[in-house]
């Protein structure tokens, strides 16, 4: 069959191939530009979308240390276990144990959790900080020795610290109580070496200090002013960023005022209560001022059944909130942007968000992943929030 070369006619007349090919040229071009930008448009929507917080989880380390039954032979799930392990939270909590184990005090424990809250959107630690003597003098010696800072100086000597920042909680309660004003001067003099760490967390250019226990008989307005001086004196020009838990710290001199908790019925008996509880509680207390803005705090869950009884701390029996879920976490830290959202004068300028607990694991606040919730789907609902999922 004989071959004929195609013409594409019009009304003004014959429209040659080449024509036609330099047409289809431009065509898939335009294709091509469009796909182009409409994917440039979707991540540039997905920029905006994305909350402008920072992140914060409380750590406590309550999982180094020897405990104080691991010589009874009599116990010999103490044997290798950390202070604040019970008998009734390994016999009746055993899916809360870390996958790691119930002990955090190894260099590479503490590497994996940095990069884990790192990966997960995490912006900080608030490392818990706990004075000696009890209402003595500063002991240096025995903070230093003491376990309750073994993650901390873990944390400090990490290759991958630099990921994620720290800040400190001072435990100012019971057993660890500053007492007068010389010791609040010697214990801002101790954390300058902190506060000098380009690792620290600031807040208005400032070192981040939280305070926990606030109230008449803790801390007065002369002793935060003897810190700040103190800080001044020490090279801090502007002093520190200190942030007072609690209702009390709404009526001193803190600088900002936040939470370490929100919780209900601490010891008013065996009661389960829905988590949604806790929610509604903790959402009127997320307000600040623009002279002492306010750091929103939310609860990861709370249920301290393993310390509670002979066979846990001997803590009294109080409510507990068994349906804490990912899903609630996840709406709890979105409504905590859009509060910030919504009140941008009365919370800091680096928009922080602090969440108890990071491995409150005896009182059920925390994010680790364990062997019965080895993905940690409530820390990653973090990150989903912070990229706008």
């Amino acid at each position: 069959m004989k071959k004929h070369s195609i013409d594409y006619t019009t009304k003004t007349g014959t429209l040659q191939k080449s024509t036609v090919g330099t047409s289809l040229f431009w065509m898939i071009a335009l294709l091509i530009g469009i796909f182009i930008f409409s994917g440039c448009l979707r991540e540039a929507n997905a920029q905006g979308n994305k909350a402008n917080v920072k992140v914060g989880a409380y750590y406590f380390d309550g999982w180094a240390g020897k405990n104080k039954l691991a010589d009874n032979p009599n116990e010999p799930w103490a044997k290798n276990a950390p202070t604040h392990l019970t008998k009734r939270f390994v016999r009746d909590f055993s899916e809360r144990e870390p996958v790691w184990g119930w002990r955090d005090d190894s260099m590479e424990i503490m590497e994996r959790q940095i990069d884990l809250a790192a990966d997960n959107g995490l912006d900080f630690f608030l490392f818990c900080w706990y004075w000696k003597d009890n209402k003595g003098p500063i002991n240096i010696s025995a903070i230093e020795k003491d376990h309750h800072h073994t993650s901390m100086e873990l944390y400090m000597k990490a290759k991958n610290r630099n990921r994620l920042k720290y800040s400190l909680l001072v435990a100012n309660h019971a057993g660890f109580e500053i007492l007068g004003n010389e010791n609040w001067e010697s214990a801002v003099k101790y954390w300058t070496r902190f506060f000098r760490d380009p690792q620290y967390i600031k807040v208005d250019g400032k070192p981040l200090v939280v305070i926990f226990g606030t109230g008449d008989d803790a801390i007065t307005d002369e002793q935060i002013a003897i810190m700040q001086e103190t800080a001044k004196k020490e090279g801090f020009k502007d002093g520190l960023s200190i942030a007072g838990c609690g209702a009390p710290a709404r009526k001193k001199a803190f600088t900002h005022s936040t939470h370490y908790n929100l919780t209900s019925g601490y010891a008013d008996g065996h009661e389960e209560h829905k988590f949604q509880e806790l929610i509604d509680k903790a959402k009127p207390n997320w307000k600040g001022s623009e002279a002492q803005p306010y750091i929103p705090v939310l609860n990861s869950g709370w249920d301290k059944r393993p310390w509670e009884g002979p066979e846990g701390l001997n803590q009294k029996e109080g409510w507990y909130f068994p349906d804490s879920s990912p899903e609630l976490f996840k709406s709890f830290l979105k409504d905590a942007v859009k509060w910030m959202d919504d009140n941008p004068t009365k919370t800091t300028k680096e928009r922080l968000i602090l969440v108890y607990a990071w491995n409150e694991l005896g009182e059920g606040g925390y994010l680790v992943p364990t062997k019965g919730d080895p993905g940690a789907a409530k820390l990653k609902m973090i990150k989903e929030v912070i990229d706008g999922k």
